[in-house]
């Protein structure tokens, strides 16, 4: 690889941002490229794919080899709560790295939460260490608009692949509201799975964690439209 794709490769990776190297293995030709870029022709798809897979592999042209670099998938919790302590082994499990903010210090505990990361601070200054990215999925889990609403606004603004919230449909209807007066946009609102996970009939916190875990793996290979359309 060249020194300046390496570069180019390594200030992406540090970015979290997803890239993909693209090597012509007849002449050996090298670009790079990065998630959200336009990206033409036979490619396109096969690009695509890969950025949802996280796998490298062989082109369908049996020439071109594309080596993907996606930075490991987060998941930001708000609220240490009965969800959260389900949730946050299965989705280490599943290859996540999970992460738990609540400002309620009775709640927020390491006993409560082992091996996981829990801040106990409000979310707006806890994300100032821990900004949110394309390759964070959020749930907003405490019932508290006082705690939920920021990070769900963050988390939309930074196109996080999965935002989910706890909530009915009545709880979200007043969540839709206060998010439009704070100036968010319906179609960008409309991104929130609420209430959130898969409806499998979830009763138990661990049944809502694995219903919040499908979604969110959903989400991340398939794309975050796939849960939208099966809500």
């Amino acid at each position: 690889m060249k020194f300046e794709l390496l570069q180019q490769l390594n200030r992406a990776r540090a970015g979290r941002r997803a890239a993909i190297l693209v090597t012509d293995t007849q002449s050996g030709e090298q670009r790079l490229i990065e998630a959200g870029e336009a990206a033409a022709g036979p490619l396109a798809e096969a690009l695509a794919a890969r950025f949802r897979s996280g796998r490298s592999g062989m082109a369908e042209d049996g020439v071109t080899f594309l080596t993907v670099h996606v930075p490991p998938p987060r998941l930001v919790m708000i609220g240490a709560v009965h969800i959260s302590q389900a949730l946050s082994p299965m989705a280490r499990l599943a290859g996540f790295d999970p992460l738990v903010i609540d400002p309620r210090t009775a709640f927020a505990t390491p006993e409560r939460f082992a091996g996981v990361p829990v801040i106990a601070e409000w979310p707006d200054e806890a994300l100032k260490e821990q900004p949110l990215d394309a390759y964070t999925a959020l749930a907003a889990l405490t019932h508290d608009p006082k705690i939920d609403d920021m990070p769900i606004r963050a988390a939309l603004e930074a196109n996080c692949f999965y935002v989910g919230a706890l909530g009915s449909r009545k709880t979200h209807g007043k969540r839709v509201e206060r998010l439009m007066a704070a100036g968010l946009s319906q179609e960008l609102i409309k991104a929130i799975d609420a209430p959130i996970g898969t409806d499998i009939g979830a009763q138990s916190p661990a049944e809502i964690a694995v219903a919040v875990l499908a979604e969110i793996i959903a989400a991340l290979r398939k794309g975050p439209a796939s849960v939208r359309a099966a809500a």
